[in-house]
C-alpha cells in the first residue's frame, strides 16, 4: 500500500476518533438542560467530561493538521469552500471551553445559567458544522479545473449536506446519553439510559439516511457491508441499553460510528473532494497529496507521536473511569 493510501486511511481514522470521542462529549453538553434537574445534577454531567473534553478536541486539530500536511490540495479546497461553517464551529468551541472554565467561578444561579446556555449552544453547533463539513467532502462541491469553489460562500449548504449535519447531531445526542448512563449513578443514570434507548431509533435515522444516500451515489459492494455493520451495531446498542448494559451499548455505538466512517470514506476514495460540476474537476487523493519526501517524514513523526498520544489519553480515561453521583459533588464554596 503506497503512502498516499496509507495517509488517506490515517486521516479517516482520525476523523472517526474525533466523532467517537467528541460525539459523547458534545452529547453531554446538548443534554444539559434535558437531563440535569437542578444545579447539582448539571455539575455531575459536566464533571463526567471535565477531565477529557479538552483532550477530545485535540483530535479535530490532528485531523485537520494531517490533512494539511498529507493532502494540502484537499485541505485548501474543502476548508476554503466551507469556511463560514468552520468559522462558526471554531467560535462555538471557544465559547464552550470558556464556559466550562468559568461556570463554577461565581456562586450565582444567574451566572451558572448563563454559562450553561453557552455550553449547550457550544455543544450543538460543532456537530452540526462538522457533519456539514464531512458530508460536503463526500458529496462534493462545485469545483473548477483549478480546484477552486464556484459560486457563493453558501455552496456547501445543500439538503444532503444539511442531512449530514443533522446526522452527526443525532448521533451525538444518543452517544452522550449512553455515556451519561455509563458514567453516572442513581436517578440520573436511569433517566440517561431511558433517554438513550428512546432516542436511538429516531435520532439515528438521519445518519442512516446519509449512509444510504452515499452508498447509492458512490458506494461499492464492500461499503454495503460496512453499512450493514452500522445498522447491526445500532440494534445491538438498543438491545444492550434495554438489558442495562451501558458499557456494551457504548461500545456498540463506537462500532457504529467506525462502520459509518468506513462507509463514507470508503465510498469517497480515490477522490477526496468530488466536483458536482464536472467529474474531471474532482480532487483525487493522488492529485491532492504532498510529495513523497513529505509523506515519508510525517509517517515517521506519526509512528512515534501517535502511540504516545493514544497511551496518554487511554491512561486518562482509565484514571477517571468510575461513576459519578450527586453524593460526590461538594457544596459550592463561597469565598469570604
Amino acid at each position: 500500500m503506497d503512502l498516499v493510501t496509507v495517509w488517506f486511511c490515517v486521516i479517516a481514522a482520525f476523523w472517526v476518533g474525533y466523532l467517537f470521542l467528541e460525539g459523547f462529549d458534545f452529547g453531554v453538553g446538548m443534554l444539559l438542560p434535558v437531563l440535569g434537574r437542578g444545579d447539582t445534577e448539571r455539575r455531575v454531567m459536566v464533571n463526567t467530561i471535565g477531565p477529557v473534553w479538552d483532550g477530545n478536541e485535540v483530535w479535530l486539530i490532528v485531523a485537520g493538521g494531517a490533512m494539511f500536511a498529507a493532502f494540502p490540495g484537499w485541505y485548501a479546497s474543502l476548508f476554503s469552500g466551507a469556511y463560514l461553517p468552520l468559522l462558526v464551529v471554531l467560535l462555538a468551541l471557544i465559547g464552550r471551553g470558556v464556559a466550562f472554565e468559568y461556570r463554577g467561578k461565581v456562586d450565582s444561579p444567574r451566572w451558572r445559567r448563563t454559562w450553561d446556555r453557552v455550553i449547550v449552544l457550544g455543544s450543538w453547533i460543532p456537530p452540526l458544522g462538522v457533519g456539514l463539513l464531512l458530508s460536503t467532502t463526500v458529496l462534493g462541491l462545485p469545483l473548477d479545473a483549478e480546484g477552486n469553489r464556484i459560486g457563493s460562500a453558501f455552496e456547501a449548504l445543500r439538503w444532503e449536506t444539511l442531512l449530514g449535519a443533522v446526522a452527526l447531531a443525532g448521533f451525538s445526542l444518543v452517544h452522550g446519553a449512553a455515556f451519561l448512563a455509563l458514567k453516572t449513578a442513581g436517578e440520573l443514570r436511569d433517566r440517561a439510559r431511558g433517554l438513550a434507548r428512546g432516542l436511538l431509533p429516531v435520532a439515528l435515522l438521519p445518519l442512516f439516511g446519509l449512509l444510504l444516500l452515499v452508498q447509492w451515489q458512490h458506494g461499492a459492494l464492500w461499503t454495503a457491508g460496512s453499512l450493514a455493520v452500522a445498522v447491526l451495531a445500532a440494534a445491538v446498542a438498543w438491545w444492550r441499553l434495554a438489558q442495562v448494559r451501558e458499557g456494551q451499548a457504548f461500545a456498540a455505538l463506537g462500532v457504529l460510528i467506525a462502520a459509518a466512517g468506513v462507509t463514507l470514506f470508503g465510498a469517497l476514495y480515490p477522490d477526496v473532494l468530488p466536483s458536482t460540476v464536472d467529474q474531471q474537476n474532482s480532487l483525487t487523493a493522488a492529485g491532492a497529496a504532498s510529495g513523497p519526501y513529505t509523506l515519508q517524514v510525517i509517517t515517521w513523526v506519526a509512528a512515534f507521536g501517535a502511540p504516545a498520544v493514544l497511551i496518554y489519553q487511554g491512561w486518562t480515561y482509565w484514571v477517571f473511569r468510575k461513576r459519578i453521583g450527586t453524593q460526590h459533588i461538594p457544596q459550592v464554596h463561597v469565598p469570604r
